[in-house]
């Protein structure tokens, strides 16, 4: 919205500021961090009223948790995603068809939350929405979204899938880029989703992903930036830099509230939004295997889950104490604390990991 204030900086120079993606990007972040610090208190009030007994917790998980966590509200991710919203709307071009289609997957993956946030509360029950129901409406959502980011993609690259490390390279994916793309973001939503388990495990490394993907996004949508570094250049994209801000300020935000011991959950409302928005950037910018690499802590999450699953099919054995693996720590002896900031650095490290590749071509 304000963006189009810089028609005006002809007439009165001030304006010519919101030209600039840099200060564009810090208004989000600003804007986001503090409607949160604002609205906050009263969503985490209003939450715990109408939840009641809060988000249930699964009798087979760490007997801590029956202690630490019951009773305590979720829909966090209401917080994240209002916030988030408003600063997005308030400062990015309107007009970028890849904000909108970031903006679908983050409200839509958010309302898939929601309701499976609503039924286990409603329910007293940890199951929620079904499995396959709710992946094949993730899907959908996601191949639309795919859809919009191939119509806008420059010529060569709206079917291509490039590799880090290697420059001047784009395989041809053609029709199949499409479930590539929605793989991509449904797995990037629900690798998050998994993650959330522990007070803080999941937000913080959702910013360091989203500041990771700012810069990428910065880059690869600037054409002197995007040359020097042997990058595709994706023009349009660097506007996606403003929506990673507004995800920083407001996962910063709700941090203040999240912080051990939380006074509130985020849920399936903000995690699948969160990683959705994250899995959509990286399909933008053509950066989607980095974004294995920069969320290779969600995907280690994920995997554990994978193989634990598959492992008691095949064989009756499980291979950790318990999925995802935050929670096989816990049962090693791990406090909440150990495990939660050893987590944040381990994805730290990933995420620089996945930057030198912007370089290193």
């Amino acid at each position: 919205m304000l963006y189009f204030l810089q028609q005006f900086a002809d007439t009165l120079p001030v304006f010519n500021v919101f030209r600039y993606l840099s200060f564009r990007t810090g208004g989000a972040i600003i804007t986001a961090l503090f409607f949160v610090f604002l609205f906050g208190p009263g969503m985490v009030s209003s939450l715990r009223i109408r939840q009641g007994k809060g988000q249930p917790i699964r009798e087979d998980g760490p007997q801590s948790h029956l202690l630490t966590k019951k009773g305590k509200p979720t829909m966090g991710g209401l917080m994240i995603l209002s916030g988030a919203l408003v600063s997005i709307l308030l400062w990015a071009d309107l007009s970028n068809m890849y904000v909108w289609a970031v903006l679908l997957v983050t409200t839509g993956f958010g309302l898939v939350g929601f309701y499976d946030d609503y039924l286990k509360v409603k329910h007293q029950n940890h199951k929620g929405f079904g499995g396959k129901p709710r992946l094949a409406i993730e899907s959908v959502i996601a191949l639309v979204a795919c859809v919009i980011i191939a119509s806008q993609a420059p010529e060569g690259y709206a079917n291509a899938l490039l590799l880090p490390f290697v420059k001047d390279l784009a395989i041809n994916l053609g029709l199949f880029f499409f479930v590539f793309g929605a793989f991509v973001i449904v797995g990037a939503g629900n690798a998050v989703n998994l993650t959330d388990g522990l007070d803080g495990l999941a937000i913080v490394p959702v910013m360091i992903a989203a500041a990771a993907f700012g810069l990428i996004a910065y880059l690869v949508g600037n054409q002197v930036y995007s040359e020097y570094l042997f990058l595709n250049f994706v023009p349009g994209t660097g506007e996606l830099s403003i929506i990673c801000g507004a995800l920083i300020g407001a996962g910063l935000g709700f941090l203040w509230f999240n912080a051990p011991p939380a006074q509130i959950i985020m849920g399936d409302t903000g995690s699948l939004a969160l990683g959705g928005a994250l899995g959509t950037i990286a399909v933008a910018t053509k950066h989607e295997i980095v974004m294995a690499i920069v969320g290779g802590l969600f995907v280690l999450e994920a995997v554990s889950v994978i193989v634990q699953v598959a492992s008691y099919r095949l064989t009756g054995k499980r291979v950790f104490k318990m999925a995802p693996i935050h929670h096989h720590f816990e049962h090693l002896g791990w406090t909440e604390s150990q495990i939660v900031i050893r987590f944040w650095i381990i994805a730290m490290v990933l995420a620089l990991i996945g930057l030198s590749s912007l370089k290193l071509r």
